[in-house]
C-alpha cells in the first residue's frame, strides 16, 4: 500500500493504470545511486512531462515499483513522499487507492517559483525591475478583460487601505494584495501565477521601500483608486502611465538599498 496520505471522499474520478496505456513495463528502469529516491522522483516527473503518465493515471503498487526500479519499499515510500509534496500525485487510502498523478495547479507552480525566488539573491530593485516589465506590459489586458467583479474586488482593497491608513495601521500586504488582485483582471492564468509568485519578494521590496520613505503608503493607496478608475473607463494610456509612475517610484526607493 502506498503512504498515507490526504483520504479522498466519495468515489475516485475515472481512472486508468499505467498497464493500460502501452508497455508500461518499458516506462520504468532500475536505478543504483545513492540518491536512489531521487532518481525515481526524475524518472516520474520525466514521464509526465513526456505524457506518457497523464492526470488521473494511477500509478503501480508498491510491490510493482519495488520490483521494476530494483530498490526496497521504503526507498519507493520516499519517492512518492517527495512526489506528493511536489504536487506531482495524490496519494490516496482505501480499497482503490494507490498514488494517482494530478494536475498541477497555478498555486503549486507559484509557489515553487516564489521559493525560487525568495531563496536566490535577489535584489528588491531587480524585482522592482521585473514587476514593471510584467505589470506595465499586462495593462491592455486588464482594461480590455476586468469585469464588474474584478472592479469591485479591487475598490474593496482600496477601502480597506484607506481605513487602514486613518487608523494608523497600514501595512504593505495590502498593497501587495491589490497588485496580486490586478493581475486576476487579465484573465490569463500565466499571467496571474507569474505576479502571484512574486507575492513573496514584492512584498520584500515594498517593505524596504517603506523604510526609506513611510509617505509611500498614503501616495501608493490613492494610486491604486485612480489605476482602478482609469482601468474602468478602459483608458489603457492613463492606467499604464499609473502604473509605471507607481512602480518608477518604488524602483527608485530601492535602488541603493
Amino acid at each position: 500500500m502506498p503512504p498515507r496520505g490526504k483520504r479522498v471522499d466519495g468515489p475516485p474520478p475515472a481512472t486508468r493504470p499505467v498497464a493500460a496505456m502501452g508497455s508500461s513495463a518499458d516506462l520504468f528502469n532500475p536505478v543504483n545511486d545513492r540518491r536512489i529516491s531521487e532518481l525515481i522522483v526524475d524518472q516520474v516527473r520525466l514521464l509526465i512531462r513526456q505524457q506518457q503518465l497523464n492526470p488521473g493515471d494511477r500509478l503501480p503498487a508498491e510491490r510493482e515499483l519495488c520490483e521494476r526500479f530494483g530498490v526496497s519499499r521504503v526507498t519507493v515510500r520516499e519517492a512518492l513522499r517527495v512526489l506528493e509534496a511536489n504536487g506531482l500525485v495524490e496519494i490516496r487510502v482505501g480499497a482503490r487507492g494507490g498514488a494517482f498523478v494530478t494536475t498541477p495547479s497555478k498555486e503549486r507552480v507559484g509557489e515553487g517559483i516564489a521559493d525560487l525566488l525568495t531563496l536566490s539573491a535577489v535584489t528588491a530593485a531587480e524585482v522592482t525591475e521585473a514587476r514593471l516589465i510584467l505589470e506595465v506590459g499586462m495593462i491592455p489586458l486588464v482594461c480590455e478583460r476586468a469585469d464588474d467583479d474584478d472592479i469591485a474586488a479591487l475598490l474593496d482593497i482600496c477601502d480597506r487601505q484607506d481605513k487602514a491608513l486613518s487608523a494608523g495601521d497600514y501595512h504593505m500586504n495590502l498593497s501587495a494584495e491589490f497588485h496580486s488582485r490586478l493581475a486576476e483582471c487579465a484573465h490569463n492564468s500565466a499571467v496571474h501565477m507569474l505576479i502571484q509568485s512574486f507575492r513573496g519578494p514584492l512584498l520584500m521590496s515594498l517593505e524596504r521601500a517603506q523604510q526609506s520613505a513611510p509617505e509611500m503608503g498614503p501616495l501608493g493607496a490613492k494610486e491604486h483608486r485612480r489605476l482602478v478608475h482609469a482601468i474602468q473607463r478602459r483608458d489603457v494610456e492613463q492606467a499604464g502611465e499609473i502604473m509605471r509612475k507607481h512602480l518608477g517610484r518604488t524602483a527608485k526607493r530601492v535602488k541603493n538599498l
